[in-house]
Formats: C-alpha cells, sequence, structure tokens
C-alpha cells in the first residue's frame, strides 16, 4: 500500500540559480515592454511613473525571493512502489503516483536549464489530476531516473489505467 510521506529529495541546488535568471529575464522583457509605454504613450504622470517603478521593482524582489522558496518546499523521491512530490509554498500540494499507474516517463531541457546542466523528469500518469514533474534534477540525474521508471514501471502489473 502506497502512504503519504515526505519526499526525500531536494532539487538541484543550482535550480535557484536557473530559476532567479528565468524571472530575471522576464522582469527584463516587462521592464522593455513597460519602461518606453510609459514614456512614449503618456503624458508621464508622475503617479503612474512611481507605480512603474513599484512593479518593476517588486518583480525583482520576486526574481531573487521566489526561487529561494520553491528550492526551500520541492521534494520529490522514487521507490520501487511510487513516485512522490510536494510542492508550492503558499499552496502545498502533494501528490503520489503509484507505478502501476504510469503511463510515460520523459526529460525536459530547456534552454537555460540546459545552460545550467538541469531537466526535467515528468511522469504522465492514469490520472486526471494531469502529470508529476520533478523539476530541476541534475540532467545525468534526470537520465538515469527515466530508464529506473521506465524499468520500473515495465516490470510492474498492471495497465496504467
Amino acid at each position: 500500500m502506497t502512504t503519504l510521506r515526505p519526499p526525500r529529495h531536494a532539487p538541484d541546488p543550482r535550480a535557484v540559480a536557473c530559476w532567479t535568471a528565468e524571472r530575471l529575464i522576464l522582469t527584463a522583457v516587462l521592464a522593455a515592454v513597460v519602461v518606453p509605454a510609459y514614456w512614449f504613450l503618456t503624458d508621464r504622470p508622475l503617479w503612474l511613473g512611481a507605480v512603474t517603478a513599484a512593479v518593476l521593482l517588486a518583480c525583482c524582489a520576486m526574481s531573487v525571493i521566489g526561487p529561494r522558496m520553491l528550492y526551500r518546499f520541492q521534494r520529490w523521491e522514487v521507490t520501487e512502489e511510487a513516485v512522490y512530490t510536494r510542492t508550492g509554498w503558499l499552496e502545498r500540494v502533494w501528490r503520489v503516483a503509484p507505478m502501476s499507474r504510469i503511463q510515460t516517463v520523459d526529460t525536459r531541457r530547456g534552454p537555460l536549464q540546459n545552460l545550467f546542466g538541469l531537466a526535467d523528469v515528468k511522469v504522465t500518469t492514469a490520472s486526471s489530476a494531469g502529470a508529476i514533474t520533478l523539476h530541476a534534477l541534475d540532467a545525468a540525474q534526470a537520465a538515469e531516473l527515466a530508464e529506473r521508471l521506465t524499468a520500473i514501471t515495465q516490470a510492474t502489473p498492471g495497465d496504467a489505467t
């Protein structure tokens, strides 16, 4: 029987830098749109400039704080019986996927993840809640884990439905 328990592993420590870079890039894109729009498309009221600056500063702060909070609360573990995850820092989400319910295992590496040597492992199940994703693992560890999960699920009785 599968029981809900705290997963043991955190994402790779490089995840914090990768997630920070992702958010800072998004903040830079936002600034590249908002600042010229404020400058050229308005008569530049002081209050709107202050709001624009405050929003951009909040985005920068969240770009630095958010990834550290995510790293602190995300956990995962794979056993012979199930895949366990815990995500979220405001709303905690615990997921357990028994091996007999796993349908596919995929790895994903975006451009920044590739730069930082990270990858995600996506475990698709027969659940209406959707896939479980193990975020920001070392790329080599993610590949090994995908192979291990594939071997375990092939050896597990059941039809994954």
